[in-house]
C-alpha cells in the first residue's frame, strides 16, 4: 500500500472511532442545521479534525479540502485532500447506519488515492491510480450486467436544491420503467463504493459536493468503470453532477438522460 494511502486509511479509522462512540447514544447528539435538509453534528466536526491532525501531522505542506472546515493548508500546493467525515449524516442522527468516512488525495488535480470506510460495517474501500480498488484486501471489480433491465441503480434524491427536479423526476421515471430498480440509500460516498464492489451496476445524482464524489469516483475507475458529468465528460468534480457505472450500463445511463437534460445540466 502506497505510504499516502496508508495514512489516509488510519485517519478514516481514527475518524470511525469517533463516529461510532457517538453512534452508541445519539440521543446526546448536538445537531444543527447548515441548510434546509441539511445537517451537521458535532461527530462530523470531531472526526473531521481527527483526519486533519493526522494529514497535517505526516504531510504538512498539503492543502485541504473538508465539508466542515472548508479550505486549509497550503493553497499553491500540488497535492490536496478532499475529505468528508461523515458522508450520511441525515442518516446518523437517526440511527439509520448508512454512513461513511470519505478520504480522496488529488495530484495536480488528478485523483491518485481513496479510503471510503463504512464504519458500521467495517468495510475498508481502498485504491490508487493505477494498482486497482480494495474491499478489505479484496480486488474489486464493477459488474458485469450488460442489459440496462437486468440493472440495480443507485441515485439521491434532490434534498437541498429543487432548481434540477422535474428533469430529475423525468429521469426517474424512465429509469424506474427500464431497470431492475432504483435505490437511494443516502450517502453517496458508499453508493460509489458499492458501484466499484458491484453491488449496484451504476449511479447518478444532480448537485453532490466534491467531497461526496472524489474518493468513490477513483474507486469505480480502478475496479474497471466509468464516472463522467451528466453528458459523460471528467468534469463532474466541478459541476456537482455525476454519473457512473459498468462500461455498459454507464452508456447506457448517459442515453436515458441526455433528452432531459437542460442546459444548465449539460454545462
Amino acid at each position: 500500500m502506497h505510504p499516502m494511502l496508508t495514512t489516509a486509511v488510519k485517519a478514516a479509522r481514527r475518524a470511525g472511532q469517533v463516529i461510532n462512540r457517538a453512534s452508541l447514544d445519539i440521543s446526546q447528539l448536538k445537531v444543527s442545521t447548515k441548510q434546509q435538509s441539511d445537517y451537521v453534528t458535532e461527530v462530523d466536526k470531531l472526526a473531521e479534525s481527527a483526519i486533519i491532525e493526522m494529514l497535517q501531522e505526516t504531510y504538512p505542506t498539503h492543502a485541504i479540502l473538508a465539508e466542515e472546515s472548508g479550505s486549509s493548508g497550503q493553497a499553491e500546493s500540488e497535492f490536496q485532500w478532499i475529505i468528508d467525515p461523515l458522508d450520511g449524516t441525515t442518516n446518523f442522527i437517526h440511527g439509520l447506519p448508512q454512513y461513511a468516512v470519505s478520504i480522496a488525495l488529488a495530484h495536480k488535480r488528478v485523483l491518485t488515492h481513496a479510503v471510503v470506510y463504512d464504519t458500521t460495517r467495517n468495510e475498508l474501500f481502498t485504491a490508487s491510480k493505477g494498482s486497482g480498488a480494495y474491499l478489505n484486501e479484496k480486488r474489486l471489480r464493477v459488474s458485469k450486467r450488460s442489459k440496462l433491465d437486468e440493472a440495480l441503480i443507485g441515485t439521491g434524491f434532490p434534498y437541498r436544491s429543487f432548481d434540477h427536479i422535474d428533469a430529475y423526476l423525468a429521469i426517474f421515471r424512465e429509469l424506474a420503467q427500464k431497470t431492475a430498480g432504483l435505490r437511494r440509500p443516502g450517502a453517496a460516498t458508499l453508493d460509489l463504493a458499492w458501484v466499484a464492489a458491484g453491488r449496484l451496476d451504476g449511479f447518478w445524482e444532480f448537485g453532490l459536493s466534491p467531497w461526496d464524489m472524489a474518493a468513490g469516483a477513483l474507486l469505480i475507475t480502478e475496479a474497471g468503470g466509468l464516472v463522467g458529468d451528466l453528458t459523460g465528460e471528467p468534469n463532474y468534480l466541478a459541476s456537482g453532477n455525476f454519473v457512473g457505472g459498468n462500461p455498459k450500463v454507464f452508456s447506457q445511463l448517459l442515453h436515458i438522460m441526455g433528452p432531459h437534460l437542460t442546459e444548465k445540466l449539460k454545462a
